[in-house]
């Protein structure tokens, strides 16, 4: 849809898409997918040793999510992959009640496919995809010194790192890594689907 949002309406999404941030088997990749050879780094840490900014600019603690399954997407606004938005919040709305979730952080790595600010990524992800699951600030998935410190450890963790927009690590109870998908794999591929149930199902 084109039509203009109004800037209050764009503001209470914001604030609903942020909640989730009050203030404080590795899976068969394609070939394009980037390796990253494990480190020391990643000794010790878990997905939940993080802290990361939502798109409001507050900090928020992946302790948060300690005890549930976790879907890690690299998202963009202007790529090819980008209706996966529609797959990705069916899933997470779908499961959430059982301790899932799908977590997004838009990234300009690829193609310079988020060029947009917050607020216009909120407002993007709102009005066309309705999106409910908890967004996050643009960050660098690519190596070198701008690199997210989460990205870095999910890549020392899994021995992979997204090659595209829309890559996905399944993140267990326990905050390691379970899987790696890349772009072209669907949130409703029946390998996604089934990793996640056995995730869920796991003590």
């Amino acid at each position: 849809m084109h039509s203009r949002t109004p800037s209050r309406v764009v503001l209470l999404a914001v604030s609903s898409l942020a909640a989730a941030c009050t203030p404080m088997v590795e899976k068969s990749a394609s070939p394009s997918s980037q390796s990253a050879a494990p480190t020391p780094a990643a000794a010790g840490q878990t997905f939940h040793s993080f802290q990361v900014e939502g798109l409001d600019g507050k900090r928020c603690d992946l302790t948060e999510w300690h005890g549930k399954v976790v879907l890690v997407v690299n998202t963009a606004s202007e790529c090819g992959y980008t209706p996966q938005y529609e797959g990705l919040q069916k899933l997470h709305a779908s499961l959430a009640p059982r301790g899932f979730a799908v977590l997004g952080f838009p990234s300009n790595d690829f193609g310079g496919q988020e060029p947009g600010s917050a607020e216009q990524i909120q407002a993007f992800c709102s009005t066309r995809f309705h999106v409910t699951f908890p967004m996050f600030a643009k960050i660098q998935t690519k190596p070198g010194a701008e690199q997210a410190p989460l990205y870095a450890w999910l890549a020392t963790a899994s021995g992979k790192l997204p090659a595209w927009n829309f890559s996905k690590y399944l993140i267990g109870k326990d905050g390691k890594v379970i899987a790696f998908w890349p772009s072209k794999t669907t949130p409703q591929d029946p390998e996604v689907l089934a990793a996640v149930e056995k995730a869920l199902a796991a003590g």
